[in-house]
């Protein structure tokens, strides 16, 4: 059963209010930082009390709006920006990353993260040719002419985004970044996600791998390997398996019930899984775009716009991956996809 520990955080979520901050341990607290135009809210910083200091695990927005709440929150519990001295990614995705650049500018602290990440990095130091990228990627997936435009926005729109600090240390599946954390790589989310498994306190700090409500947006794109839901399934076994009373997870609120909780998701894609073919079964020969049409959202179609939507045709396009991988669909030789069951 997965139970809600953060008590005061599940109230803040339904009240649609950012949570306070609170001591998860002695030495350990949970910092919201908010995202202003959301639907995720905030994302929850993690600092530990070091000896010399202060470590956190991510950072937040690249908004000024985060930034001065960091940097209260901070003060709420005694401390201050410039006493970081170490910044662990869990993930470069700019709500996780962004303020890691102005937090090491301000304390001279280190930044970690996979090395799979810092790959992810360099792909966003252009952003006009991540742009000529999305558009590619749009009307390869069916979308548009007007589609591509809508959704891959522009350079000028991207780059506060995707013009994010690059680590000074590589941390990889098994280190120990911090003496009581140890590095777990769980891609899927994105190639080098990593968790932090404090295995003497029974903790594991979730980033975007688990979260207790919803399921993280798993995306088939340019910066992605050719599989990233198998990877995510993988990764959630890997993940269960851990011993861990408590997940603290980058947004929404602590629980207990980690195994549960793998279990969930693990079913919820496999759902996912049968629908996309029952989908194909009824429209041999569709496209991603228009199979994500015919999937079922928590909103109607026309109502996903943006990158909500190019995150859901992301989706599917991984799980379609998925069923390639798996040889039960075959994608048809053209520019544009055309997906159909295989005899």
């Amino acid at each position: 059963m997965v139970d809600a520990t953060g008590i005061a955080q599940r109230e803040a979520w339904l009240a649609k209010v950012v949570p306070p901050v609170e001591q998860v341990r002695p030495g350990l607290w949970s910092v919201p930082v908010p995202m202003p135009d959301s639907p995720l809210r905030y994302v929850l910083v993690y600092a530990f009390e070091r000896p010399d200091g202060i470590a956190i695990i991510d950072t937040g927005w690249p908004t000024q709006e985060a930034w001065d709440a960091l940097v209260a929150g901070l003060a709420t519990i005694g401390a201050s920006v410039t006493d970081v001295r170490a910044t662990l990614v869990t993930h470069v995705h700019s709500d996780h990353h962004g303020l890691s650049g102005r937090v090491r500018e301000a304390s001279g602290a280190w930044i970690g993260m996979h090395a799979l990440e810092a790959e992810v990095l360099k792909q966003g130091h252009d952003p006009e040719a991540v742009v000529r990228r999305l558009y590619r990627w749009v009307l390869a997936r069916g979308g548009t002419d007007a589609d591509a435009t809508a959704l891959g926005g522009t350079a000028d729109e991207l780059r506060p985004w995707l013009m994010l600090a690059d680590p000074d240390r590589l941390i990889e599946d098994g280190d120990r970044p911090l003496p009581e954390l140890r590095a777990v790589w769980t891609p899927g989310h994105t190639p080098g996600h990593l968790c932090f498994h404090d295995e003497n306190r029974g903790l594991l700090f979730s980033g975007d791998h688990i979260l207790p409500r919803i399921s993280p947006n798993i995306s088939l794109l340019s910066d992605q390997p050719d599989d990233p839901l198998g990877d995510f399934m993988a990764s959630l076994e890997k993940a269960g398996g851990l011993e861990a009373d408590e997940v603290l997870p980058a947004h929404e609120w602590r629980f207990a019930g980690l195994r549960e909780r793998t279990d969930d998701l693990l079913r919820h894609h496999e759902a996912r899984l049968a629908e996309i073919r029952g989908a194909l079964a009824a429209w041999p020969g569709a496209s991603t775009w228009h199979v994500a049409e015919r999937l079922t959202w928590s909103r109607t179609w026309p109502e996903i716009q943006g990158f909500i939507r190019r995150s859901a045709v992301g989706e599917t396009l991984a799980h379609l991956a998925r069923l390639e991988r798996l040889g039960e669909v075959v994608r048809g030789p053209g520019p544009v996809d055309a997906w159909t069951l295989r005899a």
